[in-house]
């Protein structure tokens, strides 16, 4: 097995590697001790696993996982770092990486972390776990809302981006060049699309709680 490991103290990069090499009798590891050195690697040595630290010298282990998912690179990125902030492991997973870490917890789990990405198994450290849990029911929610938003036809996406611009209904169809009378049936059958309860505010609480998915409506 063909392991990356990209962080910018030697000391630390050592301590892991002892570890490893003491685990898995069939490794070769890469050292890098900055995010260029990293993507270049993977590149040229194309590594089964990579080991990034977010905080590093010319390109951060983000920034490194991000190139990897969408140049579709042939390494799992398993991000080890200090970082235990709900918001970064978010970045983190949204940039592609499979596995998310604290070095706090490295030398007690990084073997395990390493034998479940080789299997293709994601993880998060056990310290991360309810972060994880909350955004794979996120990323339940927002497919479960795209699937929906893709029943709606042109004219109604129109008019569900414009209500959600706080326009009324008379805005909304001078903008439109409709009837006023329009403007309704088609906030009524967005309603009915998104399988939203028959109240008269029912479509501005859903906006209300789905800003972020609206901001990318055009995609649809």
């Amino acid at each position: 097995m063909k392991l990356l490991i990209a962080d910018d103290h030697p000391i630390f990069r050592k301590g892991l590697r002892d570890i490893l090499e003491s685990s898995f009798s069939d490794i070769q590891i890469i050292e890098c001790k900055n995010g260029k050195e990293a993507l270049e690697a993977i590149k040229k040595e194309k590594p089964s696993i990579s080991i990034l630290d977010i905080n590093m010298p010319e390109l951060n282990g983000l920034e490194v996982s991000t190139i990897v998912t969408k140049e579709k690179l042939s390494t799992r990125i398993v991000i080890l770092t200090m970082y235990r902030d709900r918001e970064m492991v978010k970045k983190a997973m949204d940039s592609g990486a499979f596995s998310y870490m604290l070095k706090d917890f490295a030398a007690n789990e990084i073997v395990d972390c390493i034998e479940k990405v080789s299997k293709n198994e994601k993880y998060i450290g056990p310290e991360l776990q309810s972060y994880y849990s909350d955004f794979v029911e996120e990323d339940k929610k927002k497919a479960e809302l795209i699937f929906l938003l893709k029943n709606l036809s042109q004219a109604e996406i129109k008019t569900l981006k414009l209500v959600s611009q706080n326009k009324s209904t008379k805005e909304v169809a001078e903008l439109l060049f409709l009837s006023e009378k329009t403007v309704e049936n088609y906030r009524s059958k967005i309603c009915q699309k998104l399988q939203l309860p028959p109240r008269n505010n029912s479509l501005m609480l859903w906006i209300s709680e789905n800003k972020e998915l609206l901001i990318a409506i055009s995609e649809f």
